[in-house]
C-alpha cells in the first residue's frame, strides 16, 4: 500500500482537559472523525499534494488514516508551544523525499517551521548525496539545497500559540494526511505519473501561513 495523495492540515484547541484539548486541535484540523496512526517520514515516490479540501473529500468518517502528526500541549498558562511538519522533495518525482516533525516550546511560528523544514531538508539531503556541514547556520545550509540539482523544494506548515492564559490545557497539532488509493502495483503508480510528466508542480501547503 502506497500513498498517491498528501495533504496537509494544522489545529489549535483549548480545553481544562487535555485529551478534550487534543480532540479540539483535530477538529479545528479537520481531523477528528478519522482513526489515525502514526507513521514516519517518508514522502512517497510519485506522490501528489492535494489541498485540505480536496484532501478531505476522499476520506470517510472512521476511515484509518495515516498521518505524520506533530503534537504540543501544555497548560503552563501563557506559554509558548508549536507543532511543524517540515516538507523536502527532489527533483525526480519518482525519488521519495521526506517529511519531519517538530514539536516545541518558546519557540516562534517562525522559528519552529523553519527548523522542522531544515530537519526535513537534512534528511533528504544526505541520501541524495548533497554534501553540506549540519553545524552552518540554516540560510547557509538553505543556499546549498537550492544550488544542488537533486533538490527542488522545502517547506512547512505550522501551528504556534501562547498558552490559554487560565491555565487551560492547550494543544497545537501539524500533520501530513495520507490517502491511498487502489491501484493494483507500484507499476500503476509509475504509469500515472508518466502520463503527466511534467516539473514538479507543488501548492502552498499552508495557506494560512505567510
Amino acid at each position: 500500500m502506497i500513498p498517491t495523495k498528501i495533504f496537509f492540515t494544522k489545529g489549535l484547541g483549548i480545553h481544562r482537559e487535555k485529551l478534550a484539548s487534543f480532540e479540539s486541535a483535530l477538529r479545528e484540523a479537520g481531523i477528528q472523525h478519522f482513526n489515525l496512526v502514526n507513521v514516519s517520514s517518508i514522502f512517497p515516490p510519485h506522490c501528489k499534494i492535494v489541498s485540505k479540501e480536496e484532501g478531505l473529500g476522499m476520506l470517510k468518517p472512521g476511515q484509518i488514516v495515516y498521518v505524520v502528526l506533530a503534537r504540543a500541549q501544555t497548560k503552563e498558562a501563557k506559554r509558548m508551544l508549536a507543532a511543524s511538519i517540515g516538507l523536502a522533495l527532489p527533483a525526480d518525482p519518482a525519488t521519495y523525499g521526506y517529511l519531519s516533525e517538530h514539536h516545541s516550546f518558546g519557540e516562534t511560528e517562525d522559528f519552529a517551521g523553519e527548523y522542522a523544514e531544515d530537519l526535513a531538508a537534512e534528511m533528504l539531503a544526505s541520501t541524495l548525496g548533497v554534501e553540506f556541514d549540519p553545524d552552518k547556520s540554516y540560510d547557509e545550509k538553505r543556499e546549498i539545497f537550492k544550488i544542488s540539482d537533486k533538490m527542488v523544494h522545502t517547506e512547512n506548515i505550522t501551528q504556534a500559540a501562547k498558552a490559554d492564559k487560565g491555565g487551560r490545557w492547550t494543544s497545537a497539532v501539524a500533520a501530513a494526511v495520507f490517502i491511498c488509493d487502489e491501484y493494483k502495483s507500484v507499476k500503476d503508480l509509475k504509469k500515472s505519473d508518466e502520463k503527466t510528466k511534467k516539473k514538479r508542480e507543488i501548492p502552498d501547503i499552508d495557506p494560512d501561513g505567510e
